[in-house]
């Protein structure tokens, strides 16, 4: 079964929308997947248009079990856990806890059913950070084309090296680091992407194709629908699919990107 968690430490880089995208394109292929929100700010079920009568909260203080928080069906073979601010106090009611930074993954170990889980992080190194990276297997890292990119990136992958040093015994490797709002005809992108190269870490797992900038995206998530149900033409579309194939294959190769993406988009395309 593949677990995967979708992580940065900087904020507003496209995590929850590739979470959403990733689960539901696996989904779309045939998978059974578990789109998990380890995010107190709730968005996936804002997203999808979902409010659980219980949530990860509830799982990780012991109130339920794993069928209780699974909204099941709300897509075909997708079903999801969803999160609310109550769960910004968990670091506080959890504070004596012993391992309490695995409680989810015990939570979940045996889960059945399932190909795949992914789960969408914080932007902060919470309590619930850490018990979403210490049950992924991988970990893949969205990245915003801006000056702080490489900053959000190399700090996430230092979180990461950390927690490998503090909990030796579990797998936690890097997928990919997939760059999103991708337009090559900017000085922002062209410079992120000079910045990735540099930093060995990042280049090293660098998705390169990345996910085009698609305005597409933003109506999808407002009218509570994925790109394939919205716009299944546009650019974002046809990205998401390639990244998804790319999970499928189990993430062993990085993808330069296509030719003609290095040159100024028509009036005709989707920006």
């Amino acid at each position: 079964m593949l677990q995967i968690a979708i992580a940065n430490m900087k904020g507003g880089v496209g995590k929850t929308t590739t979470a959403i995208h990733l689960a539901a394109g696996l989904a779309r292929h045939g998978s059974r997947v578990l789109l998990i929100d380890a995010d107190p700010q709730g968005n996936i079920g804002h997203a999808l248009g979902v409010r659980g009568a219980r949530t990860i909260r509830d799982l990780l203080l012991g109130d339920a079990g794993v069928d209780d928080v699974v909204v099941r069906g709300v897509r075909e073979r997708l079903d999801i856990v969803t999160s609310t601010p109550e769960a910004f106090a968990l670091d506080m009611h959890l504070a004596g806890a012993p391992a309490r930074e695995t409680i989810l993954a015990r939570a979940l170990h045996g889960l059945s059913g399932y190909d795949a889980v992914v789960v969408d992080c914080s932007p902060a190194m919470s309590l619930l950070t850490y018990n979403a990276l210490l049950f992924a297997s991988d970990v893949i890292v969205p990245v915003g084309m801006d000056a702080m990119a490489i900053v959000g990136a190399r700090q996430t992958l230092a979180g990461i090296r950390t927690m490998r040093t503090l909990w030796p015994d579990r797998r936690l490797d890097i997928m990919a680091v997939l760059p999103t709002s991708v337009n090559v005809a900017t000085n922002a992108t062209r410079g992120a992407f000079e910045a990735f190269a540099q930093h060995a870490d990042v280049s090293a797992r660098l998705y390169k194709r990345g996910i085009r900038q698609c305005i597409d995206l933003t109506y999808a998530i407002s009218q509570r629908q994925t790109i394939w149900e919205y716009a299944p033409k546009s650019r974002a579309a046809e990205d998401y699919d390639a990244f998804v194939e790319f999970v499928r294959r189990g993430g062993d190769d990085c993808v330069e990107p296509k030719a003609n993406d290095a040159k100024v988009q028509s009036t005709q395309d989707r920006v």
